[in-house]
């Protein structure tokens, strides 16, 4: 797998995490890959032969080859049908909600097409633009040229969602609600729909994936079997919860995750 990310413009840095890529060599039989939560949202161009994902067990679906993929809450399998070549913009959690005029838990747990979110001429034009491109950063051109249009300050997200979106992102994903909003309980409800409209999942459920990626990258970087101290550092309350939001998000047990030939893409992301 030949993975490799780059930094947004200056005046989207605030917004987009990275652009990255992705190329595979075609296999006689590939193997199905696990894909689990980040919390982020991507648009994704996809380049080279189909991919798969799976729905259940056995039926599938073809991914859009110019989609947005929403905030998910559940690890989904993937499965390409040939080369695979990718180019993809990375979104923070709260990034993408500037760009469109609709609510974003409405992409949550799916794809959805660019020509959906923004219009059939529109999203073939882009994307044949993608496709035409010389190379990597000429498409990073030509998207960032194209997102630069789209940004719109009326869909910037509200203080109160950004607050606690920071809160969460700076306390692992362990600050709870209350404490957050402290005196102003009362917004409460305003902050969960809003959260959910502009971020596509609930703050809780952000917040699981947030604590899940601090143990993930511990995990992978550490290389360590020690669940305990995963789980202290990553501030669950014991090894038990610690492996339960774990399987709860990846399928599997931590120990499981290591080296399994179904997380090898995702362990890339992670890492």
């Amino acid at each position: 797998m030949d993975y490799h990310t780059f930094q947004p413009h200056p005046d989207l840095v605030s917004l987009i995490s990275c652009y990255w890529t992705l190329e595979v060599p075609a296999r006689n039989e590939a193997e199905k890959q696990r894909i689990i939560p980040d919390g982020c949202i991507e648009m994704a161009f996809i380049l080279g032969d189909n991919i798969k994902r799976y729905t259940t067990k056995d039926e599938f679906i073809l991914q859009p080859r110019a989609m947005v993929l929403g905030q998910t809450i559940e690890p989904f399998y993937i499965e390409p049908t040939g080369y695979v070549n990718t180019f993809a913009i990375r979104f923070y959690p709260y990034g993408f909600a500037n760009f469109v005029n609709m609510p974003i838990t409405d992409l949550a747990n799916k794809e959805t097409s660019l020509a959906l979110l923004f219009g059939a001429k529109t999203a073939k034009k882009l994307e044949q633009n993608i496709i035409l491109a010389k190379n990597t950063q000429h498409r990073i051109e030509i998207i960032e040229n194209f997102l630069l249009e789209k940004l719109n300050d009326q869909t910037t997200i509200d203080n109160i969602v950004k607050k606690t979106l920071d809160a969460l992102l700076s306390s692992k994903g362990t600050e709870s609600i209350t404490t957050i909003l402290k005196e102003d309980l009362s917004k409460r409800r305003q902050l969960e729909r809003n959260f959910k409209k502009q971020i596509g999942v609930s703050p809780k459920q952000l917040g699981k994936v947030i604590r899940l990626q601090t143990a993930l990258k511990l995990l992978l970087n550490n290389r360590t079997d020690n669940l305990t101290n995963i789980a202290y550092e990553s501030e669950y309350f014991d090894q038990s919860h610690f492996i339960k939001d774990f399987k709860e998000f990846t399928g599997i047990n931590p120990k499981e995750f290591l080296g399994n030939e179904n997380m090898a893409l995702s362990t890339l992301f992670y890492k």
